[in-house]
């Protein structure tokens, strides 16, 4: 049994909401994160439902010839409904604190759940890339590797990939690109 799983962080965004689309800056990483993408075996993409996202997948897809699934489990975690001051202090306690949620938000824990459910579907002795958002993707990390945390999150550029190989001996997790 073995699978890898690409998961691809998005490129730079106009914003943050559901519509806002990737930068120009952010269309050529994007380019050259799917040229880079083109040396490894893929046989599949899914994507979050959000545009940036979206956009990303596609031109992965495009770039090697896959059609683009969505799946909104892969959507980004909802924190609060709230703005905070101290936002990046209320990330950083939802790495603490795995249970922890804000008003109207998801807890980690409940985020690692639908997203690891993703994964688990999966077939094995399969490539996929999945294209979602930083949070999520430290989050999804963690589920294999819980020393992975808010440092780790911080560290994510716009766009990223890191390689989850999954095998009866445990999980691997490597940072596969290195973009200025």
């Amino acid at each position: 049994m073995e699978k890898v799983i690409y998961l691809v962080n998005h490129g730079e965004a106009e914003g943050f909401t559901a519509q806002d689309s990737l930068t120009a800056e952010g269309i050529l990483h994007v380019s050259e994160l799917a040229q880079f993408l083109e040396r490894y075996p893929i046989e599949r993409i899914i994507t979050s439902p959000l545009m940036r996202t979206r956009q990303t997948a596609n031109e992965i897809g495009d770039k090697l010839g896959i059609h683009t699934e969505e799946d909104s489990r892969l959507a980004e975690r909802q924190m609060s409904s709230q703005v905070f001051d101290d936002w990046l202090l209320k990330v950083e306690d939802t790495f603490l604190d795995l249970n922890l949620s804000y008003e109207d938000g998801e807890t980690s824990n409940e985020a690692i759940q639908r997203a690891c459910e993703v994964i688990d579907e999966l077939p094995d002795n399969n490539h996929t890339v999945l294209v979602t958002h930083s949070l999520l993707l430290v989050l999804l990390m963690r589920c294999f590797n819980e020393r992975i945390g808010f440092e780790e999150w911080q560290a994510v550029k716009h766009p990223d990939v890191y390689e989850l190989r999954l095998t009866e001996a445990g999980a691997q997790i490597t940072h596969l690109w290195e973009h200025e």
